[in-house]
């Protein structure tokens, strides 16, 4: 049985369009993070990575919120 998320995933193109671009923000954060001493670039890299992984979580949610007053069920 699938969850909302699932289906979420499943059926929502912008849906699955942000959680792909969240992985890819964190994949980078997660590489920048792993290094001992980030340049000036980076450091902005990294803050500007982290905004845009927040703005992409509050669309998600959104989008989640909807899903849950239409269809009356919790995403997981």
């Amino acid at each position: 049985m699938l969850t909302s998320n699932d289906t979420l995933l499943t059926n929502h193109d912008e849906f699955r369009k942000l959680v792909q671009e969240h992985l890819q923000y964190s994949t980078r954060l997660d590489s920048l993070t792993q290094k001992r001493y980030l340049s000036e670039d980076e450091k902005l890299e990294e803050v500007r990575l982290k905004k845009l992984k927040l703005r992409l979580k509050d669309q998600m949610q959104s989008i989640e919120r909807q899903y849950r007053q239409q269809y009356g069920t919790h995403v997981a």
